[in-house]
């Protein structure tokens, strides 16, 4: 790197850095220090903290009343969110540079931070698929996935999501870089929320055993060694808490994924009773993971510059929201990528596809945000919300041109005519 590399990436870098102070400060002086939320982050955070700072096992029944009472001011009803730690113990090193400051502070840093790793990752993946939009596509897709509703929400609560999302793009970036080193140790990261790469884990491992990425596979292997051989050191029993507390988790929660929301919410209304409804989840679940599983077939000869490798880690992302046992709407944000990549595809280089950019990015803000308060139920979003995004994309993949053999071809004209348009 010349001096003036150095010069340019250093400015940049104070620039960003400043950018984020003065964004923490904003945020605090309008919207943290007048109200306390987050209710997604306070838990992690609260449990790093009386574990380093007060010797509080954070799976313990003495940390979770703590934060019950940090959050709400009493016990949590039987009914309500436990508002338990619930992640590995790992995601405690993350936390410790801020366990003492004061939570109106806290909050404002990390939902700065959550945001900043939305833009980030936007511009990181549009890089990995080496898609330049033009400028003011470019910064209405940044604005979109800040402010569109899975965004948004993400950002609202604190969601962890918001750093994943970040993370899985820059791991596909690092990965058409040939930077294994680094893929690995982001490979590892994203372990923090299981929910979200459940099966993005065991295809990039397929993915790496096929491209003979060994750098890949060892950075992984010795970084998640590392994270699991610290917390262990830290708290030996924190594995089977863990476990016990997943499993405990969908006993309070309101919806599991969008199949069941599907077939336990929507179908019983059609007069069909509970085990259809659960006979109905369970095939089509097995249905969609065969599927993937018979594209994966094609995954270990793709390499990290092509669509088809793409095409297949997004239908995997698509596919884990449609069927794991717990999502969350906030979850979503990671399908911003098959998103993306898929506008790629079909509009990038099509004349006005700036426009085209636009006009879905206005729709989808308008459209989410009024479903959302038109079927807001109390405190509890509408299962409603868990549907169109998965759901649409998983249909956009379905009816795209066949990425892994050629380009385009006559069976999916249909598709290829209604954004020529």
């Amino acid at each position: 790197m010349t001096g003036k590399q150095a010069s340019k990436w250093l400015f940049l870098a104070l620039l960003i850095g400043l950018l984020f102070v003065l964004d923490v400060v904003a945020m605090h002086a309008v919207f943290t220090s007048q109200r306390s939320g987050s209710n997604d982050f306070y838990p992690r955070w609260r449990g790093a903290q009386l574990f380093y700072l007060e010797g509080v096992d954070p799976y313990s029944e003495e940390a979770t009343l703590e934060i019950q009472r940090g959050i709400r001011g009493r016990p949590s009803e039987p009914h309500e969110d436990q508002l338990a730690f619930v992640y590995p113990f790992y995601t405690t090193f993350l936390l410790l540079p801020l366990l003492w400051f004061s939570y109106d502070w806290v909050e404002a840093i990390w939902m700065v931070a959550v945001q900043f790793s939305l833009i980030a990752g936007v511009i990181v993946y549009l890089q990995a698929l080496r898609w330049r939009p033009p400028p003011v596509a470019l910064a209405g897709t940044i604005l979109w996935a800040v402010i569109v509703y899975h965004g948004a929400r993400t950002i609202l609560l604190g969601q962890f999501a918001g750093l994943i999302f970040f993370w899985t793009a820059a791991l596909l970036w690092a990965l058409s870089r040939q930077r294994d080193v680094m893929a690995g140790v982001l490979l590892a990261l994203i372990t923090i929320k299981p929910q979200m790469s459940v099966l993005l884990i065991p295809a990039l491992l397929w993915w790496a055993i096929g491209q003979r990425r060994w750098r890949f596979l060892a950075s992984a292997g010795v970084t998640m060694f590392a994270l699991l051989a610290v917390s262990f050191l830290l708290l030996p029993g924190w594995l089977g808490s863990f476990v016990d507390q997943v499993f405990r988790y969908p006993s309070y929660t309101a919806y599991g994924n969008p199949i069941s929301v599907m077939t336990q919410q929507y179908l019983p209304r059609l007069g069909a009773g509970p085990m259809a409804g659960r006979i109905l989840e369970a095939g089509l679940s097995a249905l969609l993971l065969a599927y993937l599983l018979w594209r994966w077939r094609r995954l270990p000869e793709a390499a990290s510059t092509q669509a088809s490798f793409h095409y297949l880690i997004g239908l995997t992302l698509i596919v884990t929201n449609l069927i794991v046992p717990r999502t969350a709407t906030t979850n979503y944000v990671v399908l911003y990528l098959p998103l993306f990549f898929a506008f790629k595809q079909l509009i990038a280089e099509r004349a006005r596809a700036g426009w085209w950019l636009l006009l879905f990015y206005l729709a989808s803000i308008v459209t989410l945000w009024v479903l959302f308060f038109q079927t807001v139920q109390g405190d509890f979003e509408a299962p409603v919300m868990f549907l169109p995004f998965p759901l649409g994309l998983l249909l956009l993949f379905l009816l795209m041109p066949n990425v892994l053999k050629k380009p385009f071809n006559e069976r999916y004209e249909v598709v290829q005519n209604v954004f020529a348009r």
